[in-house]
């Protein structure tokens, strides 16, 4: 039975790099994803973009495609990757830079554009999913940038064509790693049940690290050996789309069933019916099970037609937030942090300052819990935090401004001061016709 083999490089934008070349130089793999694209990533990559018509990609393409493209060429491993965030094409010339510049010549770089419909947004009056009742529109010049979740179809083309190298924009997080199981195997764009277990795998990868032990980790409870040297995942994946999750033998963390159960729950609402472009997956029927150390069999995945409809991902403006910070230690240091936070209340009242919403927290006490539980410690060192959301930047200055001013006009023993404004880039979604969409596909070769 024909087996392919496909490795997970990262799960973020920011993720660590060298699991990647572990897995490009020992996994033998033949295909390596990096899953890079966040809802609020795009948005911020579009808003770089709006400064820097050649930025607007992954601000670690650069260094990861230093780092694998030799590994990844001399084993014949081929990449996809949605680090083109806004910028798929700039992505691609850039890898076609650092192709050059490692002598590898004969690259054929694909980059795949079309999930921007900011356009097709704004000409439209599409509802808001989080808002029933309020449209798209309604946020008017405020919108930053709206882009379709993409398809395997384009990715599958792509590697028909011969690309070694795939950069994407917004794609569906397991498109990245259902598309060489279409194109390796030849399975139809409806056959719905093996889509429904691909969908299933690229789940499962599209995270990283977080199913061989990162974001599991819980000491006395679930103990992971090694997360400084967390390896990265990689599937087995067979023509029926059975797969074995696994890793590179001696990396760190642990590939287990609860390792696997936790990121097969990741962000699903109902496991019955998980809403992609190619199809709805059903994971009510997964089975993981044992398959020898750090080895897991997935099977049971099934699917339905897909809607026709491609979810939206629209980041806007939508405030500013403004934050300071400051540290007490020594005795009485919660009683300060208190007095501390009083003096700032009171000081933005008396000034005026413009907020819509407020915050007054100490760090460790009842920053999360609202209000310290009735055996609350009296800690020998606490930090007081201010944040407020404004309508202005000006407004969001002017409360860190307040915190800093607690050196010398605040109680004893304050230090190690910080403040912050910033604009906040929300997203919401809305869905359009897949019609709408228009995938196209450019190649650099090096």
């Amino acid at each position: 039975m024909k087996t392919v083999r496909i490795g997970s490089g990262a799960g973020y934008s920011g993720d660590r790099i060298e699991p990647a070349i572990e897995l490009a130089e020992y996994g033998d793999i033949q295909y390596l994803g990096f899953e890079c694209l966040a809802e609020r990533t795009i948005a911020l990559a579009q808003q770089a973009r709006l400064s820097d018509p050649q930025s607007g990609y992954d601000p670690l393409l650069t260094a990861r495609m230093q780092a694998v493209l030799p590994a990844c060429v001399r084993n014949r491993i081929r990449i996809i990757t949605n680090m083109g965030a806004a910028n798929p094409l700039g992505a691609a010339a850039e890898t076609a830079r650092v192709a050059r510049q490692l002598g590898l010549a004969g690259l054929k770089i694909a980059a795949i554009t079309g999930d921007d419909v900011l356009e097709q947004i704004r000409a439209g009056d599409f509802t808001l999913l989080e808002r029933p009742g309020h449209t798209a529109a309604q946020l008017g010049n405020r919108i930053i940038s709206a882009n379709a979740y993409l398809g395997v179809a384009p990715i599958v083309q792509a590697l028909a064509e011969g690309a070694d190298i795939v950069i994407t924009g917004r794609v569906s997080d397991p498109a990245l790693f259902m598309a060489p199981l279409v194109h390796e195997f030849g399975w139809h764009m409806q056959d719905w049940n093996r889509l429904g277990q691909a969908t299933v795998v690229g789940h499962l990868l599209e995270c990283a690290g977080q199913i061989t032990g990162g974001y599991f980790a819980d000491p006395g409870y679930k103990d992971v050996t090694d997360l400084a040297r967390l390896g990265f995942p990689l599937a087995e994946v067979h023509t029926d789309g059975t797969a074995v999750i696994t890793k590179v033998p001696g990396s760190g963390g642990t590939v287990s069933r609860q390792s696997c159960t936790e990121q097969l729950l990741y962000e699903l609402h109902d496991p019955s019916r998980y809403y992609q472009p190619d199809v709805v997956a059903d994971f009510s029927s997964v089975r993981l099970d044992q398959d020898g150390a750090d080895r897991i069999k997935v099977s049971g995945g099934a699917g339905s037609p897909r809607t026709g409809s491609l979810k939206v991902s629209i980041g806007y403006r939508d405030s500013f937030v403004g934050e300071g910070q400051m540290s007490y230690a020594g005795a009485g240091a919660v009683a300060r942090g208190r007095l501390a936070l009083d003096i700032v209340r009171e000081r933005l009242r008396l000034t005026g300052v413009q907020t819509t919403e407020l915050r007054f927290d100490i760090i460790g006490i009842d920053s999360l819990h609202r209000g310290p539980p009735p055996d609350a410690p009296n800690p020998p060192e606490i930090r007081i935090r201010v944040t407020g959301r404004t309508d202005s930047m000006a407004e969001a200055v002017r409360i860190g401004n307040e915190v800093e001013t607690l050196y010398t006009n605040g109680p004893a023993g304050g230090g190690g001061a910080s403040k912050s404004a910033r604009l906040v880039v929300a997203v919401v979604s809305t869905l359009i016709p897949e019609t709408m969409v228009r995938p196209a596909i450019s190649f650099q070769v090096t």
